[in-house]
């Protein structure tokens, strides 16, 4: 099996470890990607507030890229980047004149056939239990929180995928391999997205809840499929408890994460230990992490039957 494969910008910038996962998992499944020749940044971040003319045509050459080359599936495994090639694709089918604008403007034809699809939907179309089936290793010792965020699912009448305020598809992924998903109430509320630069302080106090719920019901990590996602909620970890004096110490794996190490394939090969927050169980205290810098940081996770975090210095 071969798809199209988008990386974005995020997966051959920031967010590499994202790509290495990716990419390992889906080949030990035997999905080969092939990845898109000559693409050009979607514009997901800023071209849809300055420029509407600019927002179609950068994924449209995208996508115009997929179906010159006889790719009918491209996976874009960054959110961002999918609902803005889904977009645009379903503008394009619909308006043969902006299909005639778009054409001369990318200069390569544009029919909008060509479809694209999450990471999740590429584990749907090779199928959980298929995927359960090439498991060596069961997830039991792991209670995920998945976290959707805003793009995975919204606006639920362009990506027409899952349920957009209860989505399901993580969970039972993740279970046909053993592992124990909480249920909680933050899994589609907004980390703040691309504003990590701009406002950071929105950033900190957004995905600080989401880690206290994630906790506050039982999750030892969380699971996310999206490159910005994983940086608010990993790497922001540290500046979080210099803010809020709450270490969260929560581990976030992308979902290819869990499922390559359910397929047996080395952490390293995942890019998991690229990772702020570290992974590794440390026996009576959660897990040991380090800051940004690297120094070792006070461990404020309580054993694994109260998960909830705890402030740095409580008072007596």
């Amino acid at each position: 099996m071969e798809i199209g494969y988008y990386p974005g910008c995020a997966l051959h910038g920031s967010s590499g470890d994202y790509e290495m996962s990716v990419r390992a998992c889906l080949d030990v499944l035997g999905v080969g990607l092939r990845e898109l020749d000559d693409w050009i940044c979607c514009g997901a971040t800023a071209a849809h507030s300055l420029n509407s003319r600019l927002a179609c045509a950068l994924p449209a050459r995208n996508l115009a890229i997929a179906e010159r080359d006889g790719l009918t599936e491209t996976l874009a495994p960054c959110p961002m980047c999918s609902a803005q090639l889904i977009k645009a694709g379903q503008s394009l089918a619909r308006d043969p004149e902006l299909r005639r604008e778009m054409s001369d403007v990318v200069e390569l034809p544009i029919a909008g056939t060509a479809r694209v699809l999450n990471l999740i939907q590429v584990f749907q179309q090779i199928g959980y239990e298929t995927v359960a089936h090439a498991a060596v290793r069961r997830l039991d010792d792991y209670r995920p929180a998945c976290y959707y965020g805003c793009l995975l699912t919204r606006p639920s009448e362009t990506l027409k995928f899952d349920d957009c305020e209860h989505p399901r598809s993580m969970e039972t992924l993740l279970e046909a391999l053993g592992s124990r998903p909480v249920e909680w109430n933050y899994k589609t509320e907004c980390c703040g997205a691309g504003m990590t630069m701009a406002n950071e302080a929105t950033v900190l106090e957004l995905s600080h809840k989401i880690l206290v719920n994630a906790a506050d019901h039982g999750a030892d990590c969380l699971v996310v499929a999206c490159p910005m996602c994983h940086v608010n909620l990993d790497m922001k970890q540290a500046d979080i408890q210099r803010r809020y004096g709450v270490g969260h110490n929560l581990p976030v794996y992308y979902l290819s994460d869990l499922i390559g190490l359910a397929l047996g394939i080395d952490e390293r090969a995942l890019g998991i230990d690229r990772h702020f927050v570290s992974t590794k169980r440390v026996q009576g205290s959660g897990f040991r992490v380090q800051d940004s810098h690297g120094t070792p940081v006070q461990e404020s996770v309580p054993p694994r039957h109260d998960p909830r975090p705890q402030a740095l210095n409580p008072e007596p």
